[in-house]
Parts: C-alpha cells; structure tokens; sequence
C-alpha cells in the first residue's frame, strides 16, 4: 500500500496517520477538524495517540545545538 502511494515499503498506515495528524496541528488546523478528517468520534484519541508536537522539538533540538556549538561556530579575526 504505501510503496504503491511511493513513499516506499519501510512505512504502514498507522504511521502514516500519525504523520498525517501532527502535520495538520503543526499547520495550525483545529483539532476538532483533525478529528473529523480521520474518523475519531471525539479529540482525546487525537490529542493524545495521534497527535506529536513537530515543532518545539525540532526548535529545542537546534537551539542546543546552536549553544553546543556557538563556540566552534566563531571565526577568528
């Protein structure tokens, strides 16, 4: 199924769901109309299965970086 979708053989629909629902909530979509677009009957399956905050781990992740770094980062004059 998914590698005839072409995003190979490695993922399954269950992955691709959760995928699916992070992305919209990470796009800024409601989750009340997440909900709807994958067939849960309320917002707690979505909210808390489905539904991975994207965005604050990949900033705290560069953030971190960025201060691991920041000294390795200066050019000397």
């Amino acid at each position: 199924m998914t590698d005839a979708a072409g995003v190979g053989t490695r993922w399954c629909p269950r992955e691709l769901r959760h995928t699916f629902v992070s992305l919209m909530s990470d796009s800024g979509v409601h989750v009340e109309k997440i909900t709807d677009l994958v067939g849960h009957r309320t917002t707690v399956v979505t909210e808390t299965v489905y539904r991975h905050q994207l965005r604050p781990a990949v900033e705290n992740g560069a953030e971190r970086m960025q201060d691991i770094f920041a000294d390795a980062l200066v050019v000397p004059a």
